[in-house]
This record gives structure tokens, sequence and C-alpha cells, in this order.
């Protein structure tokens, strides 16, 4: 009688242990992709808001205008926070007569730095998971696989002649557990190591605009600013 080799008789015919781990892996299969597709998105909509804003800023505006404008928008998101946090305290300092203006741009700069270090928090959220899944998924999926042979060979200490037929489902279906493991990791990988170098050219972008913004702050140090809105 021929054995049923289809990989839903072997899932289903494993034993509890290597099903237990073929569910855990599909869990955080699809916990990975949804992060995975997540993430490009808030990383393209990044790249968008930071082009949008730095097309503003560079126009040659007025900066307390631009600062207005900001500040009714409730939806700013990275490098025009950045912006608001810095010239708004630049603005306070001013207000208050802080007597040095290099004191006020320095104020201004620890100011955008501090908002920079949580824009960056922000974008990093969830690439700690990936990178998890990246490197302990073949582990979960090898332990799985580990457990089915071992399974397997037990069983053929209670027949006297063994076959091939008789192995295979069991090394088949502990192999299932290994190939569910790469599943999950291989794309968690690639896509960790693609964020990961998106997220730091934002950030590295974000820096320069915070020393390019600093130098603007130090120009403009002696001129009188008066926060409007």
């Amino acid at each position: 009688m021929a054995t049923d080799m289809s990989i839903v008789s072997l899932i289903t015919n494993a034993s509890v242990l290597v099903q237990l781990v073929l569910v855990l892996l599909l869990v955080v299969s699809v916990m990975a992709w949804t992060i995975i597709f997540s993430k490009s998105k808030a990383l393209k909509q990044a790249r968008e808001d930071m082009t949008s804003f730095e097309d503003r800023f560079w126009s040659g505006g007025d900066l307390a205008r631009l600062y207005e404008q900001s500040n009714s928008n409730s939806d700013s998101r990275g490098l025009e926070r950045i912006f608001k946090a810095g010239f708004k305290e630049f603005i306070k300092l001013r207000q208050q007569g802080e007597p040095d203006p290099m004191a006020v741009v320095e104020g201004a700069q620890r100011a955008m730095r501090v908002k920079l270090n949580r824009e960056a928090d922000s974008l990093e959220i969830s690439l700690g998971f990936l990178a998890t899944v990246g490197s302990t998924s073949p582990y979960i999926g090898l332990f799985g696989t580990v457990w089915g042979i071992m399974n397997s060979f037990r069983a053929l200490g209670n027949v006297q002649q063994a076959t091939l037929a008789m192995v295979a489902p069991g090394i088949a279906e502990a192999l299932i557990a290994t190939a569910m493991g790469l599943f999950a990791a291989i794309p968690a990988v690639v896509a960790y190591n693609r964020f990961r170098t998106d997220v730091e050219r934002l950030i590295s972008h974000y820096d320069n605009f915070v020393d390019e913004f600093t130098s603007i702050l130090q120009r403009q140090a002696h001129t009188p600013v008066t926060e409007k809105g």
C-alpha cells in the first residue's frame, strides 16, 4: 500500500511537537510579512514627507511663516517635526531675553537632537522583531526537524526489518519544519537589511538638516524673532 506523501498528509500525521513548531513558524511568518508591508509603506511615506518639506524649506520663504504652517499641520512627521522643535525653542529663548546668541542656537540644536532621536526610534520600530525572526526561525525549524527524525529512528527500533518506506514519511515531515523555518527567516532577513539601510539614510539626512538649520539659526541669532500664532 502506497504511503500518502502529500504536504498536507505529512503535516497532519506529524508529531504534536512538530505541528506546534510549524504553527509557531507560520504565526511568526505572518507577523513578519505584516511588519514588512507596514514598514515599507511607512518608510516610503517618510521619504515623501522629507522631500516635500525640504522643497518648502529651501524655497527661500520666511522661516516664521513656514513654522506657522507646520504648527497648524497636526500630521507633521520626520524632518518637519525636527524643524518645529528647533524653531520653537529658538523663538522661546529669544522671547525670554537670552543675552547670548550662541546659547539660543545651542538650545535650539539640543531640541532638534532630542526630536531627531525620537524620530529615529519611531523609524526603527519593529526592525528588532524582523532581526529576531531572521536569526532564530531556522533554529526553531531545525529543532522540529531533529525531533521528527529522532522519532522516526526511535520507531525503527520496534521493527525487525527497516525499509525506506517506513522511515521516509517521518524524515519528510521533519524536513518540512526546516523549510518552514527558512520560509519565515529569509524574507525577514532581506527586509531587515533593506529597511536598516533606508532608516540609516533617513537618519543621516535628518542629521545633516540639523547641522544646516543650525547654521541658518546662527546667522539669524542677532535678528529679533517673534512667535506667531
